[in-house]
């Protein structure tokens, strides 16, 4: 089977990895001309993503960089600590969430992608899908065409594959404007390897310091959804538009972003509606492109570095390209569906009954029905609405 992987971002490339660790013909096409474009935030990758990373045997390759956090705290308003929490497998350094910018991982994947003899095109911009009996036709820009077997549209939140392929599925606002920055020059006070939390009057915010003293940190702050343009503003003002919500409480939140000169940026929350298509013939979407949610979890780059280890265990092990991937599906949905709730019901700041809306959600414990469905030498099992 050869397959042609649209995107070479986290997803695309860990889908790559996959399916060549399985034995696939695979070729990656990243419409940017080098290597994947840093928009300059970070993300964390947590205990499950680390797990799926390691199923592939690429841990090596993403240790090299970011740094490992191994407990989360939660401060309140006045800065003071109410929660302090071992996070993840920590005895485990394979296992330990990660913190890193999103270019230094889409990097480091498409190095061990490379390393590994996939091939990987830059600079090559899809604008058209053909699907036959006989195969899926992939044109680019430049005029060429490329054909396959399965065509795995892995590229992003505003996917051309997606649009081409089920043109009325758009991304929707999940509430809230999410800011990023980073900060070497003022110290955050926390112990080492951990995320701090801070309960805020109206905003969510959370920073973590790296072994070399530089913060990272972001903000979520309920609004309208940004004008288009708006995300290009400078630092400077979009500072000033976060700084007198910080500045309501005894945090060091306000410090932190009044320091971050020009690493500053902002970007709307957003989702998928539930129940958006994955497959179209021989086309199927993974990542972003099939199931984004909000960042309120933390869990976008992990959930896509699962959907890897996933379709490459179900094409393995089905010898029916249909039924592998409804079997994937039928994994995958439930999981990255609910995550898509929960995810948005913190950025829209859903309160339950016996408090006000949390900031976070708190670090799962290893699921044992998902370290069996990621464990490379394990067949994927029948789902539990496989047809018999």
């Amino acid at each position: 089977m050869r397959v042609l992987v649209i995107g070479g971002g986290i997803a695309g490339t860990a889908t790559a990895l996959g399916l060549h660790k399985a034995g696939f013909d695979v070729t990656v096409f990243e419409a940017h001309p080098d290597a994947a474009e840093d928009i300059g935030a970070f993300l964390t990758l947590a205990g499950n993503g680390m797990r799926a990373l390691a199923e592939l045997g690429a841990t090596g390759a993403v240790t090299a960089v970011g740094f490992p956090l191994t407990s989360l705290r939660l401060l309140d308003g006045q800065g003071a600590e109410v929660m302090h929490v071992p996070m993840g497998e920590t005895d485990d350094p394979a296992l330990r969430y990660r913190c890193l910018r999103r270019g230094e991982l889409n990097t480091a994947l498409q190095d061990e992608a490379v390393r590994r003899g996939i091939r990987l095109r830059h600079g090559a911009r899809l604008v058209s899908v053909t699907d036959d009996p006989d195969g899926v036709t992939a044109g680019f820009d430049d005029g060429t065409t490329v054909t396959g077997d399965l065509l795995v549209g892995a590229d992003g939140l505003n996917s051309t594959v997606r649009r081409l392929r089920m043109p009325g599925v758009r991304p929707v606002y999940a509430g809230q404007r999410v800011y990023y920055g980073y900060t070497g020059t003022v110290s955050a006070p926390g112990p080492d390897g951990a995320i701090t939390m801070v309960r805020g009057g109206g905003t969510a915010f959370g920073y973590a310091v790296s072994p070399a003293g530089e913060t990272y940190w972001f903000a979520r702050a309920a609004g309208e959804p940004l004008p288009a343009g708006a995300s290009a503003a400078p630092a400077a003002v979009l500072r000033e538009q976060l700084l007198p919500l910080l500045r309501e409480d005894a945090t060091p939140a306000a410090g932190l972003v009044d320091a971050s000169a020009d690493a500053v940026m902002v970007t709307n929350a957003t989702e998928l509606p539930l129940g958006t298509p994955w497959r179209s013939g021989r086309v199927l979407l993974v990542g972003d492109s099939a199931h984004a949610a909000s960042p309120a979890t933390g869990q976008g780059a992990s959930m896509a570095l699962e959907d890897a280890v996933v379709l490459a265990k179900a094409l393995r092990d089905l010898p029916e390209p249909g039924a592998a991937l409804a079997r994937y599906e039928r994994h995958r949905r439930p999981r990255v569906e609910h995550n898509i709730t929960v995810s948005g019901g913190l950025s829209r700041g859903t309160r339950t009954p016996s408090g006000p809306a949390p900031v976070m959600a708190r670090p799962a414990e290893p699921d044992e029905q998902l370290i069996r469905q990621l464990a490379w030498d394990t067949p994927l099992a029948a789902a539990p609405s496989d047809p018999r």
